[in-house]
């Protein structure tokens, strides 16, 4: 079956924009979670695009800007640890959706949203089961959301210090991850609606406890 497929039947239909959605960053103990929206043209299909998960980071960083150039119109929606902590992951993974539907140039007039989450705004849309993996455009939409987000983890890593290995990790979970906060702290950047957040604090205060004894 082609990836095409699914957009292809849609136009059929007389949706002329279909834009794709897809979200990355839902399972990190550590930064924002983010969603991009891409609207690709009809037929076109590019070389070696696929889920963002079976690509190395290096493919997806040359397929990216290839993507962009191509698509009739792209965004990046995100929500930010804060309301993350606020609203709860799933709400918060509808907002950086919403967001970034919003921020498309066109209008779309039907969205594919991958997996099973709803996009919270007034168009026709409907869920793909791994649409990441069958459908083109999902598999658009998940490369420039995970480069974008990966760029900022780097940049976080920088910002403080290369500490957290954020560049390797992208936030999650890990045992150097873990140990690192341990040793150095939780930052504003971990998510405190995480069970793991309350139980490095637990590991942080018999250190200290230990330390003082």
């Amino acid at each position: 079956m082609s990836t095409l497929q699914k957009e292809n039947e849609l136009r059929k239909k007389g949706y002329q924009y279909v834009a794709c959605i897809d979200e990355c960053g839902r399972g990190p103990f550590a930064g924002p979670v983010v969603a991009a929206a891409v609207i690709m043209p009809k037929g076109i299909s590019i070389n070696r695009l696929t889920d963002s998960k079976k690509m190395t980071k290096a493919a997806m960083k040359k397929l990216a800007p290839i993507i962009k150039d191509i698509a009739i119109s792209y965004s990046i929606g995100y929500a930010t640890v804060k309301e993350i902590n606020q609203l709860n992951i799933k709400q918060a993974t509808r907002l950086a959706m919403k967001r970034a539907v919003e921020g498309l140039k066109i209008i779309p007039d039907y969205l594919l949203v991958d997996g099973t989450e709803v996009v919270n705004v007034e168009i026709p849309q409907e869920s793909a089961i791994k649409g990441d993996l069958y459908c083109h455009g999902i598999s658009a939409a998940s490369v420039i959301g995970k480069v974008f987000r990966d760029e900022w983890m780097a940049d976080l890593d920088l910002e403080y210090g290369n500490i957290y290995n954020w560049k390797s990790n992208a936030g999650y979970i890990n045992k150097k991850h873990i140990d690192a906060c341990i040793e150095h702290g939780l930052t504003p950047q971990h998510r405190k609606s995480w069970s793991t957040y309350n139980e490095v604090v637990e590991k942080i205060e018999l250190k200290n406890n230990t330390n003082k004894n």
